[in-house]
């Protein structure tokens, strides 16, 4: 019997790809409209999504299959929901990504912030988790967790190492002075108590010392180690949520906003996301270090900042981090040119629409209607990395007054190369979110938005601020079980029907649901940061799972705090806009 049940676990794939179809097939058949046979696809794929049966981005590829199939879409219709100007935004933002990971540059700026932050435990989580929070505005979540984790441990296994030495030194000098006779007083008692013999010489007594100071030194450092392994994953996630590039779902709502409501006026750009999400972030990021503090450093402010002067743990630790910056080297050009094509690309991309005034790509280029989009910004910045070249070679010959060498001045090889944006750029993510641009149009074309905007109409009497932290707290639980990618793809469009049926404006229940899709944070499985974090050894489930959940209620609670706040002023949200309304008279079958 145990084999029977261990070969059908092994085998569910499979089960799940074959039955699952069949079993939900009586919906379009029993029901022969194109609501229903887009329901049949929307829900095969998110049962497929959830189990991972198979990979994401092929399920994303469902539709191209069953939408013609089905008589819902045409395939050429369908295909050119793969590839918008929101994969392109994406796209221009991983080689950006790329090319700072390609050139280590990304270390370089964490070690500088955490040599100025310094070592003591409460500095140094902050410091892990501002660093890693930045970074993870910029290049993706994971890369970011797997560089900053070892230099983490590296530091803190430092950090043990030396007050250990530290220790057994005080006691070693210990024996000549009237402290260790008094120490020596408390312990004999207690050791008579447990082994039943008297100790008679002072070695024993430093055995002893030695042993229960090595216990809570190591009980001491799991907890460090707990702690500043959640802090650096937790942060990576946070961080994610800052910028529209900084993960998935941002994007998600960017394209679903252009699909659904085409005439939105480009309310969801760079700069509108990040005057509303960055301060978001950075209220999770505080409230997030004040609740890892408490659990696993305490309040100790003495002993957790440090007042005074630095003893030697702190100064071996900072030089661990001295030395790992010095491995890097002086600043190459080929850093140097990255660092200053991100700088440009993000004021291009803060002053294309920053809102509160025109924009460079108002008065140069989209006078008549939406032509410069921060994708174009994006591509146009991200193609200098494959025409830049990574050194000078002939520098050196024109400072000597020699002739340069044309050679190897033509074959400098450029900041980025096709074979290693082929090795990192993760094409999955760009079908997942066509497969979701996909899904959205296809449930507007097929009626299913319309219908199921309408059975919850009901919602219309709830205040709308319990709306929004409801369906929070729903899609925070169901992204600790599913990507958060797919969590977005299947919520956001039902979320946009529901919104125009009540007279609520999209974005007030859209804009908090897609960043809650991001706080998983209770179980390794529920994004890779934290399976990274997990896979160290330190972590159990249930470490992750008691931190995690108060976080979940702390992030949930400070974007719904956002959004009836500063957002409901920037983006308007007490009045139902013109352009959803108009949207969704138009949506029918």
């Amino acid at each position: 019997m145990a084999s029977v049940l261990r070969w059908l676990w092994v085998n569910r794939n499979y089960f799940i790809i074959f039955i699952t179809p069949l079993l939900i097939l009586p919906l379009p058949l029993v029901f022969p409209t194109p609501e229903a046979r887009c329901g049949f696809a929307i829900i095969l794929m998110a049962l497929y999504w959830c189990t991972e049966c198979m990979p994401l981005a092929i399920t994303a590829l469902l539709p191209v299959i069953l939408f013609p199939m089905m008589g819902i879409m045409e395939s050429g219709k369908v295909c050119v929901e793969y590839l918008k100007d929101t994969n392109m935004l994406f796209i221009g933002g991983l080689l950006v990504a790329i090319a700072v990971e390609h050139w280590n540059l990304h270390k370089r700026i964490a070690l500088s912030v955490l040599l100025i932050v310094g070592v003591r435990p409460a500095l140094l989580m902050m410091g892990f988790m501002i660093v890693t929070a930045f970074l993870s505005m910029w290049i993706s979540n994971t890369s970011t967790t797997a560089m900053m984790l070892p230099i983490s441990q590296a530091v803190l296994e430092q950090l043990s190492a030396t007050e250990a030495d530290s220790d057994e030194k005080e006691l070693r000098e210990g024996q000549d002075n009237q402290a260790f006779e008094l120490i020596e007083v408390n312990i004999k008692h207690p050791l008579d108590n447990v082994t039943g013999d008297k100790p008679n010489s002072k070695s024993n007594i430093i055995n002893a010392l030695s042993e229960r100071r090595r216990k809570e030194r190591e009980v001491k450092y799991l907890r460090l180690f707990k702690g500043m392994s959640l802090s650096v994953c937790y942060s990576a996630s946070i961080g994610g949520t800052a910028t529209l590039t900084g993960t998935t779902p941002n994007l998600i709502l960017k394209g679903q906003m252009d699909d659904i409501f085409p005439d939105n006026n480009d309310v969801i750009n760079f700069a509108s996301w990040f005057g509303f999400a960055f301060p978001n972030m950075v209220l999770m990021l505080a409230l997030s270090w004040f609740w890892l503090q408490f659990m696993y450093l305490g309040f100790n402010l003495k002993n957790s900042f440090g007042c005074g002067l630095k003893n030697e743990g702190d100064k071996e630790a900072y030089r661990v981090m001295k030395n790992e910056y010095k491995k890097l080297g002086p600043i190459s050009f080929a850093e140097g040119a990255v660092l200053v094509i991100f700088v440009i690309l993000v004021i291009l991309w803060f002053t294309r629409e920053p809102g509160f005034m025109p924009g460079w790509a108002t008065e140069l280029f989209n006078k008549n209607g939406q032509y410069v989009t921060d994708g174009t910004v994006a591509i146009f910045m991200s193609t200098l990395f494959f025409v830049i070249p990574s050194r000078l070679d002939c520098s050196c010959s024109f400072k000597l007054g020699l002739k340069p060498n044309l050679l190897n001045c033509l074959g400098t090889p450029t900041l980025l190369n096709w074979k290693v944006v082929q090795e990192h750029m993760p094409w999955n993510i760009v079908l997942l979110l066509g497969g979701g641009f996909a899904l959205a149009r296809g449930s507007e074309v097929s009626g299913l938005s319309k219908w199921l905007g309408e059975s919850l109409a009901p919602l219309q009497s709830i205040p709308p601020f319990a709306i929004s932290l409801i369906l929070c707290f729903l899609v925070g639980t169901f992204t600790e079980c599913s990507s958060n990618t797919a969590t977005t793809t299947l919520f956001l469009p039902i979320l946009a029907s529901m919104a125009t049926t009540i007279g609520l404006h999209p974005l007030y229940v859209m804009l908090p649901c897609t960043i809650s899709a991001s706080l998983a944070f209770m179980l390794p499985v529920a994004t890779p940061p934290n399976a990274i974090a997990f896979s160290y050894g330190n972590l159990k489930v249930l470490d992750m799972a008691k931190a995690g959940f108060i976080l979940n209620i702390i992030g949930i609670l400070s974007i719904n705090l956002g959004i009836n706040t500063w957002g409901m002023a920037m983006f308007n949200l007490g009045t139902f806009p013109a352009w959803a309304n108009t949207t969704n008279a138009t949506s029918t079958p």
